[in-house]
């Protein structure tokens, strides 16, 4: 017994004694965790060099955009074809993809020989070669008469500008084919297959007819098949015979591709790594040596540390310089060491096997004609772990470049995320796929990894981004469709322009009377302000749930200027919606408290009443309530004068007494407000909650208001264009859809196609249709979204603001209840965009109309006018003012219109009207 302790013990020592003495010769290649962070970073800022438009031609790490743009989602079908070239054999499958409630694909595939005449001869042979094989192949599986899609999965760096073409850039592995660097592959294929079609020596495959639509790399390739079996594959890696790894990518941050909306997949090529230098100071002796002797010298120098290509050769030249310095086999170097390439791969994986390794060893080693001892064999074996190893330790670095990049992306603080893999070093050496799990996890410790051997990935692969795209075309059909009935030219926008027009002229006339959907009601407002108003006024605004005093002080001259104080009440539902008397009770409560507040109650001041409800007035102080809106449904107030109703409240109260001057709409003090600072403000817009427009009309063209002379205030309320179905042509089966569940059927159709109230209204109608679909959340359709009113137009203003990246989008339709992939996120977008384009379109062309109307008027070659703008949808939407000022200036090309942004119309503009109405009442005095 305690001899075999004391052969374990020398064993042990002598393992030791080896590996020391193999770890002092081999320290360069011992990398810390420190040093492999250190390589994480410069990998990370080469992959920012090749993204960048600017760097990316000196770039080293190319990022090479691949066109794909989506992951798998289950939905994809149908059968494809694939061509496979990248390795020692050609591959060529049939792929059948199933969504039948079991997401399944299968595969079928034939492989083919790529000798060395065709590999390293020239361009026409190759792309002859292949036809030739997908032939045979379409023949043997009884596909000639059947017109099917192919990916041709091309395992070689390519610039790709669409999905369908791609530039090779150069050879690598052991290919050397002449007059295809620079060309198109795919238009070199397509060729090959034309060609071969028409010569007489192939009739018998005649009815052979491929649609190429997708050049794919192998590690997207193996991307793409790891992620239709899991949403979550992100990133595609390869380590075998090369390596490289690809990832998606947010489109915002590729300024070598058009457009910033979702993710593209990039092919990183990583293996050139290190050539402009970023890696020297890790490169060995041997790794030089390595490099001076390979095909492609000052290339692919990351490849060269890592792929299974190159590991045996590394771990030849090392054993060969310790043999050399007498550190193993006495110092005899036989004539296989001395031979390149007489170490492979599969060599240094049998070496590093747990149990048969030393076995393993001492067998390859006497093959080589070295007669190890037990000790050169112990070295031999930890030299190859510490080859092996780098390359495991210098591929976790890359790869946790890359996973912190995708994390940083998302702005998450720990993510989970799939790798998809592929390649024989991955699969077959007995640790390494251990070892760079074991090292990536110390590296981002904030990063899940799962990682999701590839089956078949460079074929299958190719097949299921073909499937996607037809997938995502299918459904850009779909929603073109849907979303077509929304993209309003330029002749409809000028028949709705011109409609607007009519219905103005006929709202005007004494006989249209009961029977014109846009109202046109004279506001008795005669005059805009000059700048001579002064005084203090009182304003009241009342148009919601909060009710609003105003003291207002008005100076003129050269200090001319306005001073505003307001308080803000309440109105409790039971007020709302009890009596009539006590509505006004409670609303002069509210002013008696304002007046206390302000010490100002002895004092008989003039009142401005904005009063934001359908009235039809007689003259500016009388206001007959046509109905309720906004959820008020006081008694006893339709069809009664609100001013003679606050009056009777006052007397009432017997504490004050108040000169109320006006009753005033908030479209009209939009338009005062306005014109207070520019006189050529004659009309005020509203886009906001709900949507109108006000303008100065002449007198003589008012049939409903004695008297020709001078001007008047027309109160449009637009907002019932189109309820005489004048614009039911542009009306879609979504905004018939909103209307019946609207509170008022039928009613006010322009504004529930233009204000804020609805857009969200619209868009919520779109997603469902579109999920019913199958376009959106993977059809199924969320109790929230079922809810109608969830999708306000704030919502809109958010997801389509530039300065938001596609995550913030996500989570705007999370907060909904929304649970949504990036490509729903783009979708959803392109809804809300359409929805809000078409509102602006379509405000714009009915302003067209009026500032025409106000042209022709005034009787002039060119009109400059100002429109006094208020409302929410203008003001916060990220678009909306531009879309709607292009449209005006579009359809009403003789008119310069300025836009002024209003301030506190319904307030500041109650005060002005009074003020104005006060004034022309003392020139009427005198």
């Amino acid at each position: 017994m305690f001899a075999v302790h004391l052969l374990a013990f020398h064993f042990t020592k002598l393992k030791e004694d080896q590996i020391t003495k193999v770890d002092r010769f081999l320290h360069q290649l011992r990398l810390s965790d420190d040093v492999l962070q250190d390589v994480a970073a410069r990998f990370q800022a080469e992959m920012l060099k090749g993204l960048a438009r600017d760097t990316n031609p000196t770039a080293a790490v190319k990022m090479l955009p691949s066109f794909v743009r989506s992951l798998p989602d289950g939905s994809e079908k149908g059968e494809f074809l694939a061509v496979d070239l990248g390795g020692s054999q050609l591959r060529a499958h049939q792929v059948r993809v199933s969504d039948d409630g079991k997401q399944s694909s299968q595969l079928e595939s034939k492989f083919y020989p790529t000798p060395k005449e065709v590999t390293q001869g020239n361009g026409a042979e190759l792309f002859d070669y292949i036809a030739d094989c997908l032939s045979d192949f379409m023949d043997t599986r009884n596909l000639k008469q059947k017109k099917l899609p192919l990916g041709f999965t091309f395992s070689f760096p390519c610039k790709q500008t669409k999905l369908d073409e791609g530039v090779l850039l150069e050879w690598t592995k052991h290919f050397r084919v002449r007059g295809v660097q620079g060309t198109d592959v795919v238009s070199s294929l397509h060729r090959a297959l034309q060609k071969h079609q028409a010569s007489p020596l192939m009739a018998i495959f005649k009815d052979i007819d491929v649609d190429v639509l997708a050049l794919v790399n192998d590690t997207v390739g193996t991307m793409m098949t790891c992620g239709y079996d899991d949403p979550r594959c992100e990133v595609g890696l390869i380590i075998g015979t090369g390596t490289n790894a690809c990832y998606m990518e947010e489109m915002r941050h590729i300024s070598l591709v058009e457009g910033d909306e979702g993710r593209m997949c990039i092919n990183t090529e990583w293996g050139a790594f290190g050539d402009d230098g970023a890696l020297d100071d890790l490169r060995t002796e041997f790794d030089r040596e390595l490099d001076l002797g390979s095909l492609n010298p000052g290339k692919q120098l990351f490849e060269k540390m890592i792929s299974s290509l190159y590991l045996g050769e590394l771990v030849r030249l090392i054993l060969l310089k310790m043999t050399k310095e007498g550190l193993l086999f006495n110092g005899k170097v036989s004539a296989a060491l001395l031979t390149k390439g007489k170490i492979e791969m599969k060599h240094v994986s049998a070496m590093e096997k747990y149990k048969e390794g030393l076995s393993n060893t001492r067998e390859i080693l006497t093959e080589l004609k070295l007669f190890p001892s037990e000790e050169d064999c112990v070295a031999v074996q930890h030299v190859c772990t510490i080859v092996s190893f780098r390359s495991a330790n210098l591929c976790a670095a890359a790869l946790a470049a890359i996973l912190t990049r995708l994390r940083d992306n998302k702005k998450l603080l720990r993510m989970r995320t799939t790798v998809g893999i592929d390649g024989g070093l991955y699969k077959t050496h007995p640790r390494y796929a251990q070892r760079l799990h074991k090292v990536l996890r110390r590296l981002v410790p904030t990063c899940d990894v799962r990682f999701v051997l590839s089956r078949s990935g460079s074929g299958r692969g190719a097949a299921m981004v073909t499937a996607v795209a037809l997938r995502l075309a299918a459904q850009r059909r779909r929603l073109d469709a849907a979303l077509a009935p929304f993209l309003l030219p330029p002749s409809t926008l000028q028949q709705v322009r011109d409609s607007m027009r009519a219905e103005l002229e006929y709202g005007l006339k004494r006989e249209a009377q009961g029977q014109a959907t846009v109202k046109m009601l004279p506001t008795y407002v005669c005059g805009m302000p000059d700048g001579t108003e002064k005084g203090k006024f009182l304003a009241l605004d009342l148009g919601g749930t909060n009710f609003r005093v105003l003291l207002v002080k008005i100076k003129s001259g050269r200090r001319r200027s306005v001073q505003m104080y307001n308080k803000i009440f309440a109105i409790p539902l039971e007020i709302m919606q009890g009596t009539g008397e006590e509505l006004f009770d409670h609303i002069v409560q509210c002013i008696a408290d304002f007046l206390d507040y302000m010490g100002i109650k002895g004092a008989r001041l003039p009142l401005g009443f904005t009063f934001s409800f359908p009235c039809r007035q007689t003259s500016i102080d009388k206001g007959t309530l046509v109905g309720w809106t906004k959820g008020f449904k006081a008694t006893d107030c339709e069809g009664e004068d609100v001013v003679d109703m606050l009056r009777e409240a006052i007397r009432r109260r017997n504490e004050f007494d108040l000169d109320i001057v006006a009753v005033v709409n908030d479209t009209v003090g939009t338009m005062m407000t306005c014109g207070y600072e520019d006189p050529n403000c004659e009309i005020g817009l509203i886009a906001g909650t709900g949507t109108n427009v006000c303008y100065m009309e002449d007198m003589k063209n008012i049939e409903t208001v004695e008297g020709n002379e001078g001007k008047m205030c027309i109160n449009t309320e637009w907002g019932a264009f189109g309820d005489n179905g004048c614009i039911d042509h542009i009306r879609t089966k979504y905004d018939r859809e909103v209307d019946e569940g609207s509170l008022n059927p039928g009613k006010q159709r322009y504004e529930k196609m233009t204000s804020g109230m609805y857009l969200g209204e619209i868009v919520r109608e779109i997603l469902i249709d579109l999920t019913k679909q199958g376009l959106l959340f993977r059809g199924h359709i969320s109790e929230s979204l079922r809810k109608r009113g969830i999708f306000e137009t704030k919502f809109l203003s958010q997801i389509e603001s530039d300065r938001l990246a596609l995550l913030q989008v996500r989570r705007v339709l999370q907060h909904l209840g929304l649970d949504s992939t990036c490509e729903d996120s783009i979708i959803v977008k392109e809804v809300c965009a359409a929805v809000s384009t078409r509102a602006a379109r379509l405000c714009g062309a009915g302003l067209a109309a009026v500032v025409e109307k106000r042209r022709q008027n005034r009787g002039v070659e060119r009109l400059q006018i100002t429109v006094g703008v208020d409302g929410t949808l203008y003001k916060l939407h990220p678009h909306f003012s531009r879309i709607l000022q292009e449209t005006v200036k579009e359809l009403a090309p003789q008119c310069d219109v300025t836009f002024m942004l209003s301030e506190d119309g319904s307030g500041k503009g109650a005060a002005l009207i009074t003020a104005v109405a006060k004034r022309l009442h003392n020139v009427g005095q005198k």
